[in-house]
């Protein structure tokens, strides 16, 4: 069905209805790490405005699959309605924040994994309060790194090849450049997480079998890989804005 050259209203329908399972498929993967308090019906509905806008804007010229380029646009609308949301309470932020950079200190010091025990010792809380607060993060974590690596390790081999300038294609590389080195400070156990997981697309669920670890140890060491690489890219962030003269 070539929807780009006819633009036929009940073609582009026949591709939706072909394509709705990968909307739910993006949707399963989220909200089986840690989206559950998102209501799934606006999820789907974000997902499939996604996939009406990759049909519109695909490019068959590309030569690259349908499949492969709307999984990046479904997955990109589903996080914007829900940034529109405004669903993430500053508190969490902060929260968020405090914990990345307290096992990024741990950690350096320590030059081992940092124990639930003494982060929650740094912050003054409880384990049990640390523990649940975690939790509450990772649905935090997933959304505003996930797809910053997520976009970066695929829209690198997908998206606008041929239109590419020069610029843009450094631009990108540096980007990609920053995040391996960021990722190759991880501990060994988060790096095949973050590998198996963006790379390998496979679920917290998959990675917990294959690693021989339960789920909700995987979600756990995925949210610190998160919150540590977000840390570290924030104190990339902050010296570059510091190098910078007027």
């Amino acid at each position: 069905m070539d929807y780009k050259t006819n633009r036929n209203i009940d073609i582009r329908n026949k591709l939706i209805e072909k394509y709705s399972y990968m909307v739910k498929q993006v949707v399963y993967r989220l909200t089986a790490e840690g989206y559950t308090s998102i209501e799934i019906d606006d999820l789907i509905s974000y997902g499939t405005l996604g996939l009406i806008d990759a049909i519109e804007k695909f490019d068959p010229a590309k030569n690259v699959k349908f499949e492969t380029y709307a999984v990046l646009r479904i997955r990109g609308a589903i996080i914007d309605g829900l940034r529109k949301q405004d669903w993430f309470p500053r508190s969490l932020r902060q929260k968020s924040r405090q914990i990345g950079e307290t096992i990024d200190t741990i950690e350096r010091k320590t030059g081992r994994p940092a124990k639930d025990e003494e982060i929650a010792r740094h912050l003054n809380i409880p384990v049990d309060q640390l523990r649940k607060t975690m939790g509450d993060i990772h649905t935090f974590s997933v959304v505003s790194l996930d797809e910053q690596i997520y976009e970066t390790v695929k829209s690198q081999k997908i998206l606008s090849r041929d239109s590419d300038n020069p610029e843009k294609i450094a631009h990108r590389n540096e980007i990609k450049k920053i995040l391996a080195n960021a990722i190759d400070e991880l501990q060994d156990n988060e790096k095949m997480i973050i590998s198996l997981y963006y790379y390998d697309e496979l679920t917290l669920k998959e990675i917990g079998k294959l690693l021989g670890v339960s789920e909700s140890r995987v979600s756990q060491l995925h949210t610190r890989a998160l919150l540590k690489l977000k840390n570290r890219l924030n104190m990339i962030r902050n010296d570059l804005l510091e190098g910078e003269t007027i």
